[in-house]
């Protein structure tokens, strides 16, 4: 399984971070967790093949998440030589499929039927998804907004838990246990730290309370990039830290 960070950046706008998205590539799966603002560009500055995207799973409906999805079907529709036929999958919280609804009553009816087979599907806490015959898709929610879940990839080579936007959560770190990558939102200093998102401390605090065999950062503001966030979280994790940046690729 690999894991490439697309974007690792928030709403705040950035020279160097665009918003949310990661890729995860595994044999016949190529998918997008989260999709925010920039994605699509960003997929083509790190030569990653965006017209064999086969799934899109969001966590939660704050648009530095989910804004460029339906810029991805509209360039699937459009740009795409020969024109797609494979479906897209597009998983997400309960809501994702009247989110959809609703942006196609603006953007057009393109975005439901794009002109290839297009599935959405809202995925229920505690009922893993298939996405091919080894790998499973899980959701759990989390405290950041009312829909707001984490997600968990998991194949015979282990487990990858990305917590979306969240913040700490004990339920979160039994549920993520063991896993062989935690990806991690860490947007603020701690020394501005709220109930909805996590600091580098408590990202550390997450991923050993989770027995993570690795963890990796994302989801900066400006504010916590300085002083060095993986140093930070290091003082509460005694595994590997990254501070990812946007195109850093990690392998389970």
């Amino acid at each position: 399984m690999e894991l490439i960070t697309i974007g690792t950046g928030t709403v705040a706008p950035s020279a160097h971070r665009t918003s949310a998205a990661h890729f995860v590539r595994r044999n016949g799966v190529q998918l997008l967790l989260d999709c925010g603002p920039g994605t699509l560009h960003r997929l083509a500055t790190f030569a990653i093949p965006w017209p064999s995207i086969t799934h899109v799973a969001l966590t939660h409906f704050h648009p530095d998440h989910f804004a460029d999805l339906p810029m991805l079907v509209y360039a699937l529709k459009y740009t795409t030589r020969p024109p797609r036929e494979d479906p897209l999958v597009i998983l997400g919280p309960r809501g994702v499929v009247r989110l959809l609804r609703s942006l196609a009553e603006g953007y057009g009816s393109w975005l439901l039927d794009p002109g290839f087979p297009i599935v959405i599907l809202d995925v229920q806490p505690g009922e893993p998804f298939p996405l091919d015959g080894e790998l499973t898709l899980e959701a759990f929610p989390v405290p950041h907004t009312e829909e707001s879940v984490a997600l968990g990839l998991t194949a015979p080579e282990g487990r990858l838990v990305y917590t979306g936007d969240t913040g700490p959560s004990d339920e979160l770190a039994r549920w993520a246990k063991g896993c062989s990558l935690l990806l991690a939102e860490c947007s603020l200093p701690e020394s501005m730290a709220i109930d909805i998102h996590l600091t580098p401390e408590r990202a550390g605090e997450l991923a050993q309370a989770a027995g993570a065999k690795r963890l990796v950062l994302t989801h900066f503001y400006p504010p916590v990039e300085t002083p060095d966030p993986a140093r930070s979280a290091a003082t509460r994790f005694t595994g590997p830290v990254t501070a990812a940046t946007d195109g850093e690729r990690f392998t389970i």
